[in-house]
């Protein structure tokens, strides 16, 4: 992108802006699952009845975004699951920073039940993809693969933003097109293009700031952290229109930045 110049042009005032359109709830939680490569699970415990029992879990992921673990019969976990297959699998956004309240988790709550052996084929491969180095014990007699027949999702998106998920809608959603590449568009942006970032906060969100910060992005928008003279605050901004990969993105970006500078 080509940098910007400094100056800063607020539009019509917050309170005037229509919603700006986000995914839905359903859509970034399969999309966190999808980036997530561990999560905490829950288990009963057996030992001591009604109580939980956290382990730390890798898991694959099947196409309807449900974990996929191997997990040995000598596991604590396992034994737990044995007795009662009720359990949940909490997975934080991977690269949060800074404060862990305000980053994105999710909560998927279900049964764990063995995979049945005429799907183990595709559940191995599944679990593969993530971890190569399995495959030095994935045929191991004790360690088998389960599955988290998910029964219901709850979505924390930071701060004031969490809502229960139906699993239809769980089910149904897709990651976000721009999951595996929204990492490096960030990086991008911050390191070279915070003026740009500044430029677009006065002209999209009507907020004029003296730094700014790209800090989550996807099909439909971004979201920056502005520092103002009033202190900090966070505003999302939508692209003009929905793009589908990092090339998008940009040519989206670079538009909005021209606009943002004839209009200032």
């Amino acid at each position: 992108m080509p940098s910007s110049p400094s100056r800063k042009h607020a539009g019509p005032p917050v309170s005037d802006r229509p919603p700006v359109p986000e995914p839905a709830f359903s859509e970034r939680a399969r999309t966190l699952v999808y980036l997530g490569r561990i999560g905490s699970l829950s288990t009963l415990s057996r030992k001591q009845p009604g109580f939980p029992f956290g382990s730390v879990m890798p898991y694959g992921l099947d196409a309807r975004g449900r974990p996929i673990f191997l997990i040995s019969s000598m596991a604590m976990h396992t034994q737990n699951l044995q007795a009662d297959p009720r359990a949940s699998l909490l997975v934080t956004q991977p690269d949060a920073g800074g404060d862990p309240l305000g980053a994105s988790r999710v909560t998927l709550i279900g049964n764990v039940q063995i995979v049945p052996e005429a799907e183990v084929a595709e559940a191995r491969g599944l679990y593969l993809e993530r971890y190569a180095n399995a495959k030095y014990w994935v045929d191991f007699e004790d360690f088998s693969f389960y599955r988290l027949e998910v029964l219901d999702v709850y979505y924390v998106g930071g701060f004031g933003v969490m809502g229960w998920v139906q699993v239809t809608d769980y089910d149904e959603a897709q990651p976000d097109p721009l999951a595996d590449a929204a990492a490096g568009i960030i990086e991008h942006m911050n390191a070279d293009h915070k003026d740009a970032l500044a430029l677009l906060a006065g002209c999209f969100a009507g907020i004029e700031s003296e730094e700014a910060a790209m800090t989550a992005v996807d099909r439909l928008g971004f979201h920056v952290r502005l520092k103002t003279q009033d202190g900090m605050k966070g505003a999302r901004i939508a692209f003009l229109r929905e793009v589908r990969n990092s090339g998008e993105a940009r040519k989206v970006l670079v538009e909005m930045v021209q606009q943002a500078r004839r209009q200032a």
